[in-house]
């Protein structure tokens, strides 16, 4: 694990405990049991959805993208703004953001699990007879 890492962390101690974990090639943020961000090559990159992207689309910030097959895939999360390395207060308010748009994600997805099951409840028995 590199020094900025480390840098990350300790520039979001005031809110709280910053974990990392090893990802493909880079290293997942998580706060709370949720991963919020992703650091790549010395890069922090925070979770976007709709609600947060306009602030990241307002400084022209990007989304990290790797190639697969010959494809650009951009995933959502993308660069932090330089000046949140400066100012530990816009780091936990930009963070913060990450983590709400996190949060969000994950409780979409346990709801959409919930709707699948419930579906397969109420999904007619078929019987089949072999004569």
């Amino acid at each position: 694990m590199s020094d900025f890492i480390p840098f990350v962390q300790e520039l979001l101690e005031d809110w709280g405990t910053v974990s990392a974990r090893r990802m493909f090639g880079g290293h997942g943020l998580y706060h709370e049991g949720l991963m919020f961000a992703i650091v790549m090559d010395q890069q922090l990159y925070l979770k976007v959805d709709d609600q947060n992207r306009p602030d990241f689309e307002a400084l022209g910030l990007t989304p990290f993208t790797y190639s697969m097959k010959g494809n650009d895939v951009a995933l959502s999360y993308w660069a932090a703004p330089d000046a949140i390395f400066d100012e530990p207060t816009e780091a936990v308010r930009w963070a913060c953001s990450a983590w709400d748009a996190a949060a969000r994600g994950h409780l979409a997805k346990a709801q959409a699990r919930e709707r699948a099951k419930a579906r397969q409840k109420t999904r007619p028995v078929r019987k089949f007879s072999l004569s």
